[in-house]
């Protein structure tokens, strides 16, 4: 399984708001219809307004073919409608889960 995050950084209430609504109104949908089998978003504590986003993917295969037929088209709808010139900041990683709790078989 591999965990894929997404932390993004906005520059005020409104925009987080947007934002956060942007995911749930079908960006996430879309993320799980490319391949990703669950998705959490964590408001992260903080002197900053940041949020991470986690999917889920089954395998490093699911994860690329996701990256190759459906981020490119995702990630250039989130630039247009939250531009890094508006002060946005993202920063995407990628990890193999090693264990999950409780584990699932």
């Amino acid at each position: 399984m591999l965990r894929y995050t997404v932390t993004v950084t906005l520059p005020d209430e409104a925009t987080a708001e947007r934002f956060v609504a942007w995911l749930r109104n079908g960006h996430i949908a879309e993320v799980i219809a490319g391949g990703a089998t669950s998705a959490t978003i964590c408001r992260v504590d903080g002197d900053t307004i940041t949020y991470d986003i986690a999917y889920r993917f089954p395998s490093r295969a699911d994860f690329a073919v996701y990256e190759r037929d459906h981020a490119p088209r995702l990630r250039e709808e989130g630039r247009t409608l939250f531009p890094p010139a508006a002060g946005i900041v993202y920063q995407r990683a990628v990890a193999a889960v090693v264990a999950q709790f409780p584990e699932v078989a």
